[in-house]
């Protein structure tokens, strides 16, 4: 994937934005196919691949890795999302001020994880979102949350 679709990146001054998804769990192989599941995803650009994490300082939870190996995740795709025209420089700034938005200690599982960043990068990069099921158990954790409040907010 990789060798043909970065082939022509100088020639037509565009690079290609992947998304890499991976397994939080096993039991991914069994929901799947429903549309559900538990991911971990990181956009591959330049030959690295970005993601964002928890942690407990007030610091950037951004992080670069080797593309499809992140640690602790076992990888089960690559998507292709689309093209930037940002040069390698352009991007490791843009990259830089964009990890100023997402501190560690902001991570929160259900509204703002790695898949919030991802979509949030790939959109900035490429114009086009993340496919809605690789955040979709986080979507409907949300909607069941904002749920109750009403629910509770009426009685």
């Amino acid at each position: 994937m990789g060798g043909a679709i970065s082939g022509g990146a100088a020639a037509t001054g565009e690079y290609p934005v992947v998304l890499n998804v991976y397994d939080l769990t096993p039991l991914n192989n069994y929901v799947h196919w429903c549309g559900l599941g538990i991911f971990h995803s990181a956009v591959e650009v330049h030959g690295s691949e970005y993601s964002f994490g928890a942690h407990d300082l007030p610091t950037s939870g951004v992080f670069e890795v080797e593309p499809k190996s992140c640690p602790g995740f076992l990888y089960r795709s690559s998507i292709f999302i689309g093209r930037t025209s940002l040069h390698p420089l352009e991007f490791r700034d843009f990259i830089q001020r964009m990890a100023s938005e997402y501190h560690g200690d902001t991570y929160h599982l259900i509204s703002k994880n790695c898949n919030h960043f991802t979509d949030d990068l790939s959109t900035r990069l490429t114009g086009k979102p993340i496919p809605g099921w690789v955040n979709r158990l986080a979507k409907l954790g949300n909607k069941s949350v904002l749920l109750i409040h009403l629910f509770v907010a009426t009685f």
